[in-house]
């Protein structure tokens, strides 16, 4: 089978609550490589289908560090989501990698997993207590940033008071509007600056904290440099944060409006870590493919030749829904055993924070379903409002209790 070479514009169209859409099915089926245009950028092959997707990911003849060089396809003009890891090849990024991995030892992932459960449970019995005589809260506002902030907060020893403005630089680095006269990038700046600062009093005065770890971290003799220190620590706060704090609002929305699914969990709260990765895998949390990589070679999919030059995008989210790897993959299903999803990623730039956000979601989905047994959504679910950016998360999310 030859497949043609029509270029259809990317996004298919726009995003609906948790929906994924329809389109994607039918290139996985259809044309499983196909080519794709966004707002900004070269034209890409979009990947569709699990096995091509991790090849995609793990095969070294497709470079990070030279579709960023390049004109990517991204969605808007400013586009910071090249940096730190995510932006760098081997043998670069082993070094850096290995840098900050030296830190989330057994035993410090031990404590972070204490500290995590003693911070969700303070934070869901203090909205128990302020929700008590109405018996509602706005879950997004009251949880679901408060949570992963006070983890990420104590983990790289950040003040209290300085929570809130990070959350904002983190928010608008997620828009994607256009009209902001260059919000994303001055969010990013702003908050590289900040981090900047926190690496400089912590090389000159450490304290028992992972930017102080970072920073006394060696790799073969090397020392890593504030630059790559300070890339680090924002991706962490970017990409762990403010990740966590949109999908604690996803899980509970997905399980709320799959009524036997939250039924079963409350039942069966020992089902927690299953869901946790089933809900990983069904919702497609980026409204886009994000993160191209473009072919250093000539590259053979199937029927389609890659050539060296062109951009390539997988899309993890139709890969976790491809029926060769996953049965019934449109279910939701939070009793499902095989579950090899590609939410975080796969190969060397699989996500350095994945266990920590795992954490995070199974302490905040057991204290709720032990807190809130009668968590039920306040109002009609097509009434939720969603957030516009990289990001599927709704803006509020009221439950009754």
């Amino acid at each position: 089978m030859t497949y043609g070479r029509r270029i259809r514009s990317y996004p298919f169209g726009p995003s609906e609550a948790l929906a994924l859409d329809p389109t994607y099915a039918e290139l996985r089926t259809e044309e499983p490589l196909s080519r794709v245009r966004l707002p900004y950028g070269e034209d890409s092959w979009l990947v569709t289908r699990y096995d091509d997707v991790r090849l995609l990911l793990s095969d070294p003849r497709f470079s990070r560090r030279r579709a960023i060089a390049g004109d990517p396809p991204r969605l808007r003009k400013d586009d910071a989501s090249g940096t730190g890891l995510l932006g760098m090849d081997p043998p670069g990024h082993a070094r850096t990698r290995k840098i900050t991995a030296n830190v989330f030892t057994d035993r410090r992932a031990q404590v972070m997993r204490q500290d995590t459960e003693q911070a969700v449970a303070a934070l869901v019995d203090e909205v128990a207590g302020r929700s008590e005589g109405q018996r509602a809260f706005d879950l997004v506002d009251s949880l679901a940033f408060q949570i992963p902030a006070a983890v990420i907060g104590r983990l790289l020893g950040l003040p209290a008071e300085d929570h809130l403005r990070i959350r904002g630089w983190s928010q608008d680095l997620m828009s994607t509007a256009e009209d902001d006269g260059g919000r994303a990038r001055r969010a990013y700046e702003a908050l590289f600056a900040y981090v900047e600062e926190l690496v400089a009093a912590r090389r000159a005065h450490p304290a028992p904290d992972l930017v102080s770890l970072l920073a006394e971290s060696w790799d073969e003799g090397t020392r890593c440099t504030d630059e790559e220190l300070t890339t680090q620590v924002v991706g962490l706060i970017t990409k762990g944060a403010e990740t966590t704090a949109s999908q604690i609002p996803n899980f509970v929305y997905a399980l709320l409006t799959h009524p036997d699914q939250f039924d079963l969990l409350r039942r069966e709260p020992g089902l927690v870590p299953r869901a946790v990765e089933e809900l990983l895998r069904w919702i497609p949390f980026h409204t886009v493919s994000l993160f191209p990589r473009y072919a250093t070679e000539d590259v053979r999919f199937r029927d389609v030749t890659v050539r060296a030059g062109e951009y390539v995008l997988p899309s993890l989210a139709s890969a976790n829904r491809d029926p060769e790897v996953f049965a019934d993959p449109e279910h939701l299903d939070i009793t499902r055993v095989h579950n090899p999803h590609v939410s975080f990623g796969h190969g060397v730039h699989h996500c350095l924070g994945s266990q920590l956000a795992r954490t995070e979601l199974q302490m905040t989905l057991m204290a709720l379903v032990r807190r809130f047994p009668g968590l039920a959504l306040a109002g009609d679910p097509a009434d939720v409002p969603w957030r516009p950016g990289l990001v599927r998360s709704p803006r509020s999310l009221w439950v009754s209790w």
